[in-house]
C-alpha cells in the first residue's frame, strides 16, 4: 500500500495547474498574434493609401 492517502489529489491539482497555465498561455499567443496581424494589416492599409494619394498629386502635377 502506499502511503498516500485515500483522498490525495495533489496529482490532480497539478496536472489543473499546468492545464491552466497552458491555457493562459495559448490564449496569450493567440492575442499577441492577432494584435502584430491588426497592426500589419493597419500599416499596410495605410501604406496603400498614400500610394494612391501620391499617384493622384503626380496626376494632377502633371496638368499643369
Amino acid at each position: 500500500m502506499t502511503d498516500r492517502g485515500w483522498y490525495d489529489d495533489s496529482e490532480y491539482h497539478n496536472a489543473v495547474q499546468r492545464a491552466e497555465r497552458a491555457e493562459r498561455f495559448g490564449w496569450a499567443t493567440i492575442a499577441g498574434t492577432a494584435g502584430a496581424l491588426g497592426c500589419a494589416l493597419i500599416v499596410s492599409v495605410a501604406l496603400c493609401v498614400v500610394a494612391v494619394v501620391a499617384c493622384l498629386y503626380i496626376v494632377v502635377a502633371m496638368d499643369y
